[in-house]
This record gives structure tokens, sequence and C-alpha cells, in this order.
């Protein structure tokens, strides 16, 4: 199912755990989502999935996340709600990060590689769209999409920008900085997916995501809050981007979340997010300076 260099790598990170990991690359995942309270409220999608005979559950952790096991995406495009951008579809590990960034009103946030938007609108959404988020995406088909979704969402408080993050002028400063940086998407692999990895691709991300993290620690402000994330599972890009912003002077700031998310090992401080029928592997640490 998996190339066998990606085995390697993953065994090498997780050792016996790779049973662990494969099986959950094994699942065909639940469809999930959230309400978008900027439109709707969580309320009302449960109304709507009610009328139309899906069925859900809610996420203790998140009153906005919803799992529905027994249907599928179309199912969910179909409806008006989510055409009117009542709703987003979302894995439960993606919806994590700006979670634990926690936006509030009057902050000054930054998205570092924002497309297609799941992120910045739901730090929109949790700030009830009153803090000032600025969203970078470099690449001009992704940021269309970036537009789209910030438009269809009403994330009407967010500064979309075509550029690339590095390219920022170290004279900006945010309160709060996202990082969910690109990567292999080691954690993503699903029943039926294609899988391509490369120890090649592999290095690049790698040097992306340094120069990235160094970039994020320039633009923050003293005592701000980075939170950095990947869905990957390799400590390479998960583990070696934590110790490269702690050279750089960088302070962990432990992450606490609700034990029902499944996790791995993983350095103190920051979370490993098992992949299961419900999450993707995810990577997540928060930091100060």
């Amino acid at each position: 199912m998996i190339p066998e260099e990606l085995e390697n790598a993953i065994k090498a990170s997780y050792g016996a755990l790779f049973s662990d990991i494969y099986a959950g690359f094994r699942e065909r995942r639940a469809v999930t989502l959230r309400a978008n309270p900027l439109k709707s409220s969580a309320e009302e999608i449960a109304e709507t999935l009610d009328s139309v005979g899906i069925a859900y559950e809610r996420a203790a952790w998140y009153p906005d996340a919803f799992v529905l096991s027994a249907c599928s995406e179309d199912d969910v495009f179909s409806l008006p709600v989510c055409r009117e951008g009542k709703l987003y579809l979302q894995n439960l590990s993606s919806m994590l990060p700006p979670l634990i960034l926690a936006p509030q009103a009057g902050e000054n946030i930054l998205d570092m590689a924002a497309a297609p938007g799941g992120k910045t609108t739901e730090l929109a959404a949790l700030s009830e769209g009153k803090a000032l988020i600025t969203a970078c995406e470099r690449d001009a088909i992704r940021f269309e999409r970036l537009k789209y979704n910030l438009a269809l969402q009403g994330a009407t408080r967010v500064n979309a920008m075509k550029k690339d993050a590095l390219a920022l002028d170290d004279f900006l400063k945010f309160d709060k900085i996202l990082l969910d940086a690109p990567c292999t998407g080691t954690g993503t692999i699903t029943a039926g997916s294609r899988v391509r990895f490369s120890s090649d691709y592999l290095k690049k991300c790698v040097s992306l995501q340094r120069k990235l993290i160094l970039k994020a620690l320039k633009l923050l402000k003293n005592g701000g809050i980075l939170v950095y994330s990947t869905c990957s599972l390799l400590k390479e890009e998960n583990e070696g981007a934590v110790e490269t912003a702690l050279q750089s002077g960088a302070r962990l700031l432990p992450i606490v979340l609700p034990d029902e998310i499944p996790r791995l090992p993983s350095r103190e401080g920051t979370v490993t997010v098992l992949p299961t029928a419900r999450f993707e592997g995810f990577f997540l640490a928060k930091f100060t300076r």
C-alpha cells in the first residue's frame, strides 16, 4: 500500500508502532466538518443533517465539529448549507492548529501558508470575525481557491496576499502566527489513496520547513504565539523543525489536548496525532519568543 522507502522512514521514527500507523492508513476516513459560526450555528447544521437523514456525532472537544461516518463528501456538497458556506468540510486533525492558536478579537494574526483556507476561515470563525488576519499563498491557482473560500465562508477581515511568506518584510510583527507547513503529507494516507514519496521530496520539504519556521520567529512579536503543524508523521519534518526553532531562541509551550484524540509518542510538549478512521496523522507544536 505504501512505498518501501516510506515504510522504512516511518519505522525509523516509530519502530513497532508502525503496525498501528499502518492500520490507520488502511481505514476509509469518515467525513468530518465544522459549522461556520460566521454564517450559521452548530444547531442549524445539526437540524439540517437531521432533516435529510444524515447520521452524525458531535465532537465533545469542539462543539462546531461533526463526524459523519455513513455518508460521502458528495452527500454534504449537495446540501444548500454547504453551498452557502455555512459549514466547511475539514478533517478533525486539521481543526486543531487554529484551536491551539486561540485567536482573539483585535489580534494581528498571520497564516503563512493559507490555501485552500480551511484553517484561515477557522481562525476567522474562532475570533468571531474580529481578528485581523493576513493570509499568504504563493501559488496562483491555490491563491484563487483561498480567495473563493474566504468569500464563501464570510471571512471578510482577512487580507489575502498572493505572496511567499518568506518574502515578507521582517519589519512586520504579529501577535500570533500559524505555520501549517508544506510537507510530505504522510499522515493523510487512507484506504484507496495514491501514495507518492521519495527521500528527495522529503529533503525539499524539510529545507522549506526550516526556512519558514525561522522566518515565522522573525515575524513574531516578543511574547507572541507561533503554532507549527504538518500533516506528516516523519520526525524529520516535525521534531526536527522544533529543534531548529529552539536553537534560534524560541521557547516550546506545552500543548494539552483531550484524551480522546489519539496520539503517537512525540517530544514532550508537542502532539503527534495517530491516523485513525476519524483523524489524519498530524503534528503540532506551540512556541513563544
